[in-house]
């Protein structure tokens, strides 16, 4: 794990060396592959080397984050045009990447406590210095504060099984059966994923968020929530298999509820990041269940999310950076200006709705799973957060491609290799992932 983090330290001055902007996404792939290379595909932890370790949670983990993080420098080449600060957006990324892939390799709790609370400065960084609109202040605070508040309960709650267990490793840990160590660990988590009531930072962050810091928050750091409850499950398992009916109860009415919420969406990067709470409170459902199907229905999800959603916010930003608008009274008959951007419109909007083939649908299913498993009575809110899920999804395609065209448009460019490639890279794993089932599950 060592020669990873290394290596990402050393492409840290690349980033300040002005002809560099474009070779950094080189060393990405690089990385990428590099990685994906050298993991053995077993459910125990591998290349073990300080508190560091990886295993298959951790491993399809960072490969998102090194994909999605690649991908962010390909989507911002206005930053690179406009010499706005690029060194330093290129710096945040790697500064962002590390930190995320040291989160996701700790074995240690402290460890990944730290990391899971550095990996929100740079996010922090990227909303308030390249952000839109004079608000972006407002949601950065939002998204700060709100982390900071769940995550001061959980570093007592980590002093408290220190002082008791004398160790933090995940896999020394014995069961805990404690209510308030558990609400207190957890919370974090519930902020972070974001449960429903405690959502409000998400749509505030991801409209005043520049494409990138969209990308990232939708990508990644929403999973940070879902892979550390993944982690702390198998130590409450006691207390959660009493409790959990509470969340699981909340995650149906509140995605439910979201869902109604996203069909009266008028900003285009509102519905979708609308949709992904209510997505994420699925995947909350269907990991409290403590069953198989939801484990790895859960985890499923969270890949298939982060790149879809990505790739929409991506499709929000071609059309906003023609238009000058994310509002679908305005975005109208993209069809007749951008008739192969509405291909790709049209293919991720049918993912985000869990169509066949894409990883969304074997997710869902999985969770679907899960839940009816565990009461037969989650089939009405299902069925609603499913039928809702294809309404928001066709009601942004439809309103956005169909229509008469905005004719205050003075210029249009239909698309750029560099915007479908983008598109392609993100298309690609999120539909034929499914093929590879039996290394992901077995």
């Amino acid at each position: 794990m060592m020669k990873f983090i290394f290596m990402m330290v050393f492409m840290i001055p690349l980033c300040f060396l002005n002809s560099y902007f474009w070779i950094m996404q080189f060393f990405y792939f690089l990385l990428f592959l590099i990685f994906f290379y050298s993991f053995s595909y077993n459910l125990y932890f591998s290349m073990i080397s300080y508190f560091f370790g990886c295993d298959c949670l951790s491993f399809y983990m960072i490969l998102l984050s090194i994909w999605i993080c690649l991908l962010m420098l390909l989507s911002s080449e206005k930053i690179y045009n406009l010499s706005n600060y690029y060194n330093f957006y290129s710096f945040m990324i790697i500064l962002l990447l590390l930190f995320l892939f040291i989160t996701f390799s700790s074995i240690n709790m402290f460890m990944f406590y730290l990391f899971f609370e550095m990996s929100l400065i740079p996010t922090l960084f990227l909303i308030l210095g390249w952000g839109y609109q004079p608000e972006r202040i407002q949601a950065g605070m939002y998204m700060f504060m709100y982390t900071l508040f769940g995550s001061l309960p959980m570093i007592v709650s980590l002093f408290y099984l220190y002082k008791y267990m004398g160790n933090l490793d995940f896999y020394f840990i014995s069961v805990i059966n404690s209510f308030y160590l558990y609400l207190c660990t957890i919370l974090v988590f519930l902020i972070k994923m974001p449960m429903y009531f405690v959502h409000l930072w998400l749509p505030k962050a991801h409209v005043e968020a520049p494409v990138s810091g969209s990308m990232i928050l939708a990508g990644v750091m929403l999973k940070l929530g879902g892979y550390g409850l993944l982690r702390f499950m198998k130590i409450f398992i006691e207390i959660g298999m009493k409790i959990n009916f509470f969340f699981i109860s909340l995650s149906l009415i509140g995605s439910f509820y979201i869902s109604l919420v996203c069909v009266r969406q008028v900003d285009m990067k509102s519905l979708i990041a609308y949709s992904s709470v209510s997505h994420m409170g699925l995947v909350l459902g269907g990991l409290m269940t403590m069953s198989v199907w939801g484990f790895w229905g859960s985890f499923l999800m969270m890949i298939a999310h982060g790149l879809c959603s990505s790739g929409l916010f991506c499709l929000a930003n071609v059309s906003y950076e023609r238009l000058l608008s994310r509002s679908l009274y305005l975005n109208k008959g993209l069809l007749n200006l951008m008739p192969s951007m509405s291909l790709w419109w049209f293919m991720f909007c049918s993912s985000n709705m869990g169509a066949p083939f894409s990883l969304n649908l074997f997710g869902e299913i999985m969770l679907i799973n899960s839940l009816i498993s565990w009461s037969w009575l989650s089939f009405f809110f299902l069925g609603m957060i499913s039928f809702f899920g294809a309404v928001y999804s066709l009601y942004l395609y439809s309103q956005s491609q169909h229509g008469i065209i905005n004719f205050s448009l003075f210029s249009f460019s239909s698309g750029s290799i560099r915007e479908f490639m983008l598109m392609f890279l993100h298309w690609i794993p999120l539909n034929l992932l499914f093929l590879f089932f039996n290394i992901i599950i077995y």
